[in-house]
C-alpha cells in the first residue's frame, strides 16, 4: 500500500471490530475490487467509499462529498481512491441504475511511500474519520452499536497492517 493510502482498510476493520453490523449494511475493502466495484453501484441504492483525497488543506482533514459533487470538481485525481471512484461513476453513468454514492475522505499524509501502516498525523485523525462515517450512516438510518472490549486504531493498524503478528484480540 502507499501508506496513508490504505486509511479506508483500517477504517473498514475497526469497525468491523468495534461494531455490530446490522443486516442492511455491507462493509467491505473495495481497495482492490477495480471493476467488481461497479457491482455495488449499481445494485445497491447507496455506496459509501471512504479513502484518500487530493483536497487542498492540512493532512488529516476530513470531508464528505456526493459521486456527482465528485464529478463535477472535475479536477485531475491524485489518489488510487478518486481515480478508482471517478472511473467507476464514469462507467455507470452510462447505465440507468446506479444507487448513490457518497466519499468521506481525509487528506493523507503520505501517499508516495510504499509501507503498511499509517502515518502518525493520519492515526490521530481517525477518530474524526469514524465520526464523520457514523454521522453518515445515522443520517441514512443506520446506528451502529458498539461491541464491549473492541481494538484501539492502534491495534487495528498494527495488526492488519502486519497479519503475521499475534491477534490482539487474544491477549486481551
Amino acid at each position: 500500500m502507499f501508506h496513508d493510502e490504505g486509511l479506508g482498510i483500517y477504517l473498514t476493520k475497526y469497525i468491523e471490530e468495534n461494531y455490530h453490523i446490522p443486516k442492511n449494511l455491507t462493509v467491505l475493502d473495495g481497495g482492490g475490487l477495480g471493476f467488481t466495484l461497479m457491482t455495488y453501484y449499481q445494485e445497491y441504492d447507496k455506496v459509501i467509499v471512504v479513502g484518500t483525497t487530493s483536497r487542498e488543506g492540512k493532512a488529516g482533514e476530513v470531508f464528505a462529498i456526493t459521486g456527482e459533487q465528485m464529478m463535477a470538481e472535475g479536477a485531475i485525481k491524485k489518489t488510487a481512491t478518486e481515480v478508482e471512484i471517478t472511473m467507476m461513476l464514469e462507467i455507470c453513468s452510462f447505465h440507468e441504475e446506479m444507487g448513490e454514492v457518497e466519499l468521506i475522505s481525509m487528506i493523507p499524509e503520505d501517499i508516495i511511500e510504499v509501507k503498511n501502516g499509517l502515518t502518525a498525523t493520519v492515526l490521530r485523525a481517525m477518530p474524526k474519520l469514524l465520526d464523520l462515517t457514523l454521522d453518515v450512516l445515522k443520517k441514512d438510518g443506520i446506528e451502529l452499536q458498539p461491541k464491549e472490549g473492541g481494538m484501539t486504531f492502534e491495534a487495528v493498524v498494527a495488526y492488519f497492517a502486519n497479519p503475521k503478528n499475534i491477534d490482539p484480540r487474544t491477549v486481551m
